[in-house]
């Protein structure tokens, strides 16, 4: 069942997105990396930046979450995440498909570059890389990240936004 998240939902939001995010351990930058991944404080602080956490449960488990974030003529794809037992269940692509069904907008989503596996998930759902130039352009406008980030990372379209080049 997918469900939107709720404030009783925040710890199990932040096991899942750590738990899940430790596939990208060794693969993205070793000055990235941190643990936990995702701290309590930093998923408040996206939480208060108006990410809203969208979950799949299954038989009374959350486990799978995907945030989506308004920002203007745009939607960014946040934080989605699966708990690594039940990958490969098409968890996320229900999650994703949800929101991009009730979007409206143009959805980005940023990733690690080197995170391949994420990066084919999202072109299996018809997103698109952005170019090099572009997608580090949208990395500034639209995320608060560190320009390192932004450096290591790409941003894929499910369509251009407006005055985009992808």
């Amino acid at each position: 069942m997918l469900r939107a998240c709720t404030p009783g939902d925040f710890e199990a939001i932040y096991a899942i997105v750590n738990e899940a995010a430790g596939a990208y351990r060794g693969v993205i930058p070793a000055d990235r990396w941190k643990e936990p991944y995702l701290s309590r404080t930093e998923l408040r602080e996206e939480i208060d930046a108006g990410v809203t956490f969208w979950g799949c449960e299954i038989e009374g488990e959350l486990v799978g979450v995907m945030g989506i974030q308004p920002r203007g003529e745009v939607a960014l794809i946040r934080h989605a995440y699966t708990r690594p037992a039940r990958q490969r269940e098409g968890i996320g692509g229900r999650l994703l498909e949800f929101l991009r069904a009730r979007a409206g907008t143009p959805l980005l989503v940023g990733t690690w570059r080197a995170a391949r596996w994420a990066i084919a998930f999202y072109e299996r759902h018809g997103f698109r890389p952005v170019a090099g130039d572009e997608s580090a352009a949208l990395l500034r406008r639209y995320w608060r990240i560190p320009e390192r980030q932004v450096q290591t990372s790409v941003v894929l379209a499910d369509r251009p936004p407006r005055g985009a080049a992808t």
